[in-house]
């Protein structure tokens, strides 16, 4: 499986867990109908958060659940940026500005990719 797709599967499974009530179709949208920006995000930061893990030893996995949660979204941050030159607010929002479910969705991914790797 590709690493954007281990990405995008994490993210889809994080949202049936965590979003409350209805997901937009975007959130869930499959990783074959997934548009090519958002495709090259979520391969860019599965690859950031499988090297923060192995430059750390695997040391990493000690941080706490928003650490984790943390370094994904400021990575997912970076890529909205770097796709979009004026970002919508919600893609590039501070940690503190997300929604619970979103920041629980993130620190998901990020233990996902723990174990994937």
């Amino acid at each position: 499986m590709s690493d954007g797709r281990i990405f995008r599967e994490a993210w889809i499974a994080g949202v049936a867990r965590h979003y409350p009530g209805e997901p937009k179709p975007s959130y869930v949208t499959p990783w074959d109908e997934t548009p090519e920006w958002e495709r090259e995000a979520a391969v860019a930061v599965y690859r950031q958060v499988r090297d923060f893990l192995r430059v750390s030893d695997g040391h990493a996995t000690r941080l706490t659940r928003e650490q984790k949660g943390r370094f994904v979204a400021l990575c997912w941050t970076a890529q909205m940026l770097k796709h979009f030159e004026d970002p919508k607010p919600g893609y590039v929002a501070d940690w503190a500005d997300l929604p619970s479910w979103q920041r629980e969705t993130d620190a998901d991914i990020f233990e996902h990719i723990e174990r994937t790797v």
